[in-house]
């Protein structure tokens, strides 16, 4: 497909496709789809190689967010049965943070629900930040407290933190229809606030809202204009009591072609499979790691994910290796533009330096095991709500994490 030609030698030179090829890769059907992985797959390897970089999901503060973000299950109005709790400890936050590097996650995403922290709040995760790295020298610390204020960004940067997570989540012109009580340009700041700070950028998007094809490559090309290091890429989880509770869009399919997409107009930048790939890309995960370098590690902020041993176990399936603390994970040029701004996270390490919004993977089956019903194909459409778990261990309970 001379298509898929043509973006595999621009990504290969770090260049960005143009809008009409980026949309032309959302128009390719199911048919095609092994094509595209297998050429956004080059482009991948060519900047990541096979490393897979874990991050893992500390929530300091649940629910009882004043904003009305239509996807999230601690908003405004939000009748979700998730966990809601005030700000964790340093040392409870610090022990949720030990499974996940334990299980080997290279960076810790520190989120807390609200608009935004006050000075106060920015003291808390301070002394969070330093009781993990107290204990793991070189993890990644990724911060994501909302919408920041003057000075807040260099006080997280003094305090340790390499990264701040903001995500774009739509394009512009349909920001107002997910979300009132803030605007677009509010987050756009929050990022330029933290990478003028030194801290490295993460923002990324949430698929599966409704959203046009011209809307996901609209949000991709703003961020790809903003220069994060880091892109999450979530796919909406649908969960009950939330206004997008009955929207499931999204097959396996497209979202393969959304993160090839994305991969294609942002070729040398982590990307991150994060939200909601359980639930809707299902049996074919393995096929997203070839497009994305990055994942998350067990559960999220307020919903369970894949056990951590099964990410681990397809990881290796997949003939991929998860990326370690002595490596680096963006490619030079970008880890030598983020030390000269001052930035950390680009790099650990001589070799080769977000998080997402708020149902376990089945097992392999042995012969032992019962015999199991006949996959069915799906349709956008399709509901899986029995694929939705609401988060009931880990942070904020006396049960271990997934990690």
């Amino acid at each position: 497909m001379d298509l898929l030609n043509t973006l595999v030698e621009k990504g290969l030179r770090g260049e960005s496709p143009t809008r009409a090829e980026a949309l032309a890769v959302l128009a390719t059907s199911d048919d095609d789809v092994l094509d595209v992985v297998a050429a956004a797959g080059k482009v991948r390897r060519r900047w990541f190689g096979r490393r897979v970089k874990l991050n893992y999901l500390v929530n300091l503060k649940s629910g009882l967010c004043p904003e009305d973000c239509s996807y999230c299950s601690q908003r405004l109005g939000s009748t979700s049965g998730i966990l809601k709790y005030t700000w964790l400890k340093p040392d409870q936050a610090a022990a949720a943070a030990d499974a996940g590097v334990s299980g080997g996650a290279k960076r810790v995403c520190l989120v807390a629900s609200g608009r935004g922290p006050t000075d106060r709040d920015v003291d808390r995760v301070s002394q969070t930040i330093a009781a993990i790295k107290s204990r793991h020298e070189d993890v990644e610390i990724c911060a994501c407290l909302g919408l920041l204020s003057d000075g807040q960004a260099q006080r997280l940067r003094e305090a340790g933190a390499d990264a701040y997570n903001h995500n774009l989540n739509t394009s512009e012109a349909t920001y107002g229809d997910i979300t009132t009580t803030h605007t677009y340009a509010d987050r756009v700041s929050t990022v330029q606030q933290a990478q003028s700070a030194g801290m490295s950028a993460c923002s990324g998007l949430i698929a599966g809202m409704g959203e046009r094809d011209e809307d996901l490559v609209d949000v991709v090309f703003s961020l790809r204009e903003l220069n994060p290091d880091s892109v999450p890429v979530n796919f909406l989880i649908p969960i009950e009591g939330t206004p997008l509770a009955g929207d499931w869009n999204l097959t396996p399919q497209r979202c393969l072609r959304i993160l090839a997409m994305v991969r294609f107009v942002c070729p040398d930048v982590e990307v991150r499979l994060a939200g909601g790939r359980e639930i809707h890309l299902r049996s074919l995960q393995p096929l997203a790691l070839h497009l994305a370098n990055s994942i998350f590690l067990g559960d999220y902020l307020t919903t369970e994910g894949q056990s951590g041993k099964d990410d681990l176990a397809m990881i290796a399936d997949a003939g991929f290796e998860v990326e370690g603390t002595d490596t680096r994970t963006l490619p030079q040029h970008r880890a030598d533009a983020l030390a000269a701004a001052g930035g950390g996270c680009g790099s650990h390490g001589a070799e080769g330096g977000g998080c997402g919004p708020c149902g376990d993977a089945p097992r392999a089956v042995t012969e032992t095991d019962e015999p199991v019903a006949e996959p069915v194909a799906v349709t956008a459409g399709e509901s899986h709500a029995d694929l939705v778990a609401v988060r009931r261990r880990g942070a904020g309970t006396e049960l271990p994490p997934n990690a």
